[in-house]
């Protein structure tokens, strides 16, 4: 009973290191920037759409892995503003999670007019601070 009492102790004396390593958002250089390579801006593309991802001053990791100065993209595609930049990335068909690491994508688009963004997210799908997102583009899908 009494080694049952002191982990019990010990389990709560931790849950405020937990709580705020939860929420801690994870650092990012202030020089780092995601783009996307291609298409360029106002770009008229045909289906499938190739989805290139680019990341300058960091590097790239797959949710999960605690690396210091890594994440992984997350495409966010017709979004008119970011989400929230202190919680985990919202994931539908607006906002694509890329966490085994990948680079690229490839998607088929209804035609029209679409808006292209790439917000990196730390190992939990959570952003930066300070958050690295790039512009948010134009293309027009044939």
């Amino acid at each position: 009973m009494k080694t049952l009492s002191l982990i019990v102790v010990a389990a709560l004396l931790l849950i405020p290191n937990a709580l705020y390593a939860a929420t801690e958002l994870s650092k990012a250089p202030p020089e780092a920037k995601a783009y996307v390579i291609s298409p360029v801006d106002g770009e008229t593309v045909q289906n499938p759409v190739t989805i290139r991802f680019g990341l300058k001053g960091m590097g790239v990791a797959p949710a999960g892995v605690v690396m210091e100065n890594t994440g992984h993209h997350h495409l966010l595609l017709d979004v008119k503003a970011l989400p929230s930049l202190d919680s985990p990335i919202l994931k539908d068909g607006n906002h694509m999670h890329f966490g085994g690491g990948q680079t690229e994508t490839m998607l088929t688009l209804l035609p029209g007019t679409h808006t292209l963004q790439i917000l990196l997210g730390d190992h939990r799908h959570i952003p930066h601070d300070p958050p690295v997102v790039s512009e948010r583009i134009t293309i027009t899908v044939k």
